[in-house]
């Protein structure tokens, strides 16, 4: 999304900057971007397919990669059934338009329920109580950072994450922006993180424990008659929110979130009493055991005080390619949900993805429908989903597996063929997803920086080839749709949808957009700020908003459990585990560039004084952390910026694997926080996976 100036001298790139003149992103530059030319350079980048072997590597041609790979998935699904084949889409496809238009049809094309992706590690829960209040997975609200006079932040760092379902670039600069004019943000998280050094205000609370504190935030709205009434719900469901909100009151709540009632109190107040306000929780806040239920008290937050669809609240935006119209060109999926369930354990499916937690038992535990193929794209869940060491156990036990992936990770080592696709640089982008969520709408097409080498192949033309041959083995000949599409390509389908789309010459806001309009603005185009769009826009049966989905009021009694569960003292003395990230890392991707790894260690345990001392720990030292899972050694960093009682891990790490191909990542290998990290741990509602309090013990070695 951040607009990039690129030099190129003599073939090679001599430069990478912030393009100021971008609209959107006004020249700003995180580290991650001047990296790009090193991505495009790394030595360890696969250009060409590689087969697995007893002897090692081996590069292969495309048709054998293509060909063997089309066959083994059709044989394998004729012997076992559809189900057979599993698929795992990461991160960094919904970065690449690509790879998610023809990645999505091959997937589809399998005919398989196993389908999972980073999204029930991630943001599972906004994208359910998107679907369930609002009538689709994406009407995502986004804070209107730019207009908003309140910030409450809840488990979110944008500092580090440039905004996470809140595409932002420059938040640091917004964020100053909004005290200069008079405007406040707080942050509420376990860790004083980037973000909270410089809020306003931040607020320790325990793990896992925002649905307790939201509930605190409501009962204020109710006990000092704040609420105000809309037309967009129905105000009978307001008194079943109050009888709920009673029984959590600042007093009561106090002790299971660590909060004091007088904070809780006056946030309330602050937020209800602002002339605009908004509400965000982000990965802290998802990525817990009531991850669900905490987005939908954020969301009534917002609400309830009329700072939802309102300038300088929670807002919507209205994308160039606009994937949530149902009459768009490439219109996306409103959602499902629990329309199937996980083989073993009956986890509920969403938009016919399956929850990641799930999936390592579906490859170990015998019987039909057992995983006995694994199709993976940019994704390396072996360091990303909970319990790891668990998964890589089920890649081996598989009897074939191919990544498209142009690394040898600590997944795809396991895959009996690599294809790797082409890099940022050899392809053109539009970004289709993070305009949905973006501060402001704009819109802008990238042209590629470099031609790829002769007979490399982007990721979309991979997924065509296996979805021809695939077609091929069951049929004799390709469908109809797949010959049109292949003709099309991804930049035609583009350009037919930004011309059907809302800007577009027959769009409500003509602003008369094409492919070839973007081409001749290469720094971007502006279409406006976030405006007001519902009841328009909300895609509910009857254009309400659902305050109260049975999903959500049947898991109100597992939240009560959990309340009184901590309401009586402390019986074991144990840590609660959180996670964290670092602006120069994206996840478990850009391990590999040098620029990106130096400096101090990361991967460490941080620790608070008092715990460390109660432990007769030093700084830097190591210590076993254990959990119901496994164990790591890992060295402290003891620090006040950490909450009592609390440990954190960075993700992403954990690259002194044999058999990994990535040089500069295994001299800052560090351990995967998901070898920690239980895949019986979960949002029960959602089934996104509980990364956030997970109990652990601590050892000093």
């Amino acid at each position: 999304m951040c607009g990039l100036r690129i030099e190129v001298e003599d073939g090679k790139i001599s430069a990478i900057r912030g393009d100021k003149d971008d609209p959107f992103s006004r020249g700003h530059l995180c580290a991650k971007g001047p990296e790009l030319k090193n991505l495009y350079e790394d030595p360890d980048r696969l250009k060409f397919p590689v087969k697995r072997t007893p002897e090692g590597w081996v590069q292969v041609s495309w048709v054998e990669a293509l060909s063997e790979t089309a066959k083994a998935l059709f044989e394998i699904q004729n012997k076992y059934g559809n189900d057979s084949v599993a698929v795992y889409n990461g991160n960094p496809n919904v970065h690449n338009y690509g790879s998610m238009l023809f990645g999505q049809r091959f997937s589809n094309r399998l005919k398989t329920k196993n389908h999972y992706s980073a999204t029930s590690v991630d943001q599972l829960p906004h994208q359910l109580l998107s679907y369930l209040m609002f009538g689709h997975q994406l009407l995502i609200p986004i804070p209107d950072i730019d207009h908003t006079k309140y910030f409450l932040i809840l488990g979110g760092n944008p500092f580090a994450s440039n905004g996470s379902l809140m595409t932002v670039p420059d938040v640091k600069k917004r964020l100053k922006e909004l005290q200069e004019r008079g405007g406040k943000f707080i942050v509420v998280d376990p860790r004083k993180t980037e973000t909270a050094t410089h809020a306003d205000e931040h607020v320790f609370i325990r793990p896992g424990a925002d649905a307790f504190f939201l509930l605190a935030i409501l009962h204020v709205f109710f006990e000092k008659n704040l609420v105000k009434p809309s037309s967009l719900f129905d105000s009978k469901d307001l008194s079943f929110i109050q009888n709920l909100a009673s029984e959590y009151s600042p007093s009561k709540v106090e002790k299971v979130t660590g909060v004091p009632a007088s904070t809780m109190e006056r946030i309330a107040l602050e937020f209800s009493s602002s002339e605009n306000a908004v509400c965000y929780g982000r990965i802290g806040v998802s990525t817990q055991a009531f991850g669900a239920l905490s987005q939908w008290l954020i969301n009534l937050v917002n609400i309830l005080t009329g700072n939802l669809d309102k300038k300088g609240g929670a807002m919507f935006t209205l994308p160039a390619v606009d994937p949530i119209d149902p009459k768009g060109a490439l219109k996306s999926s409103p959602g499902t949900f629990n329309t199937f369930q996980t083989r073993v354990r009956k986890l509920p499916e969403f938009s016919d993805e399956l929850p990641v937690a799930a999936l390592s038992e579906e490859m170990l535990t015998p019987g039909e429908g057992q995983i006995k193929a694994f199709v993976t794209s940019a994704g390396n869940p072996v360091l990303s989903t909970p319990n790891g060491s668990k998964l890589e156990k089920g890649l081996k036990n598989l009897e074939f597996m191919v990544s498209v992936d142009f690394y040898i990770n600590e997944t795809t080592q396991h895959a009996n063929y690599i294809l790797p696709p082409t890099s940022t640089l050899e392809h053109d982008h539009y970004d289709m997803i993070f305009n949905v969520f973006a501060v402001r709408n704009t819109t802008k097409y990238a042209q590629p920086v470099f031609e790829p080498e002769l007979g490399m192949l982007h990721d979309w033309e991979i997924f065509t080839d296996l979805t021809k041959r695939l077609e091929l083995l069951r049929a004799g000949k390709p469908l109809p749709d797949q010959i049109i599409t292949t003709k099309l390509g991804p930049s035609t389908i583009i350009d037919f949808a930004l011309r059907t789309g809302p800007y577009g010459e027959k769009g409500k806001h003509n602003r008369m957009l094409n492919i070839q309009l973007l081409k001749d603005n290469p720094h971007g185009i502006d279409l406006g700020p976030l405006m007001s769009c519902f009841p328009e826009r909300l895609l509910t049966e009857d254009k309400k908003i659902h305050l109260l989905p049975k999903p959500v009021l049947d898991d109100l009694p597992r939240l009560k459990k959990k309340f009184e569960e901590w309401s009586e003292p402390k019986k074991e003395i144990n840590f609660l585990l959180i996670g964290r990230r670092h602006l120069r890392n994206n996840n478990s991707w850009m391990h590999n560039m040098p620029k990106l790894m130096t400096g101090k260690n990361r991967c460490t345990l941080l620790i608070h004084p008092n715990d460390a001392k109660n432990l007769g720990i030093g700084e830097e030292e190591e210590v076993q952390v254990e959990s119901r899972v496994g164990k790591i050694l890992i060295p402290t960093e003891i620090t006040d910026e950490i909450m009592p009682g609390v440990v954190s891990i960075p993700h992403g790490f954990g690259h002194a694997k044999n058999g990994v191909h990535l040089n500069v990542a295994k001299q800052f290998a560090g351990v995967s926080i998901n070898d920690l990290t239980d895949e019986e741990s979960l949002d029960e509602l959602s089934g996104n996976a509980a990364f956030t309090g997970i109990p652990v013990s601590i050892r000093k070695m």
